[in-house]
């Protein structure tokens, strides 16, 4: 077999794979995302002790434990008690749970950047504190924590490739299936860096777009 085929017949074997990391790439960005934003403004703007207490221990245990811990606990561990997620399920609410304790870092920054004088001059020409929050507010910190969040979108995209540890078919269950049929090691290991190289371009420049344009609309 020519270095041509086998190539190709490479390629071929990764296209399963590429289709479920990107879907558990966004499906976890999203459920990162809107759980960190929701985290954040509860703790910024929340009264009760214990609910700030509790989303900062929260965001420590996630931080701090080994994302692939997370992943064994979600898929063995509560199997082992009678409740089985399938090995996407696991993974997309494994990296989206990791994700909202660092999203929510990211979005309090953002508020903590803004000055307080905004606030309490909406306040003061009549809006109410939840048109203050998501009309004067949040827009800033969305343009704050953009950058922080599309660096937080690549890593995520290669955090993907630990899901395979729990069967999760994505690219690397591809690449580490084929080198033990194949022992083309070098080609597949190349060409698995050249797939998570081309699905991250597109996804640096999608965020570079939204900051360019999110900056001039708010110039």
């Amino acid at each position: 077999m020519s270095g041509l085929s086998t190539f190709i017949m490479v390629l071929e074997g990764f296209l399963g794979g590429v289709g479920v990391t990107v879907l558990v790439t966004l499906a976890s960005l999203v459920l990162g995302v809107a759980l960190g934003f929701g985290l954040a403004l509860l703790r910024q703007f929340g009264r009760l002790r214990a609910i700030h207490f509790l989303i900062d221990a929260y965001c420590e245990i996630m931080r701090n434990i080994p994302a692939l811990t997370h992943l064994f606990i979600l898929y063995f561990g509560l199997a082992s008690i009678g409740f089985r997620l399938s090995a996407i399920a696991a993974a997309i609410l494994g990296l989206g749970l990791i994700g909202g304790a660092v999203t929510c870092d990211l979005f309090r920054s953002g508020f903590a950047a803004l000055p307080n004088g905004q606030r309490e001059a909406a306040l003061a020409v009549g809006f109410t504190p939840f048109q203050t929050i998501f009309e004067i507010l949040t827009p800033q910190a969305l343009r704050i924590a953009l950058p922080s969040l599309g660096n937080y979108a690549v890593q995520l995209l290669k955090d993907t490739s630990i899901v395979s540890a729990i069967a999760a078919p994505e690219i690397m269950f591809y690449a580490r299936s084929m080198v033990t049929s194949s022992f083309q090691t070098t080609l597949i290991y190349v060409t698995v860096a050249g797939l998570y190289l081309l699905l991250g371009l597109p996804l640096m420049q999608a965020i570079r777009f939204l900051e360019s344009r999110y900056g001039r609309l708010k110039a």
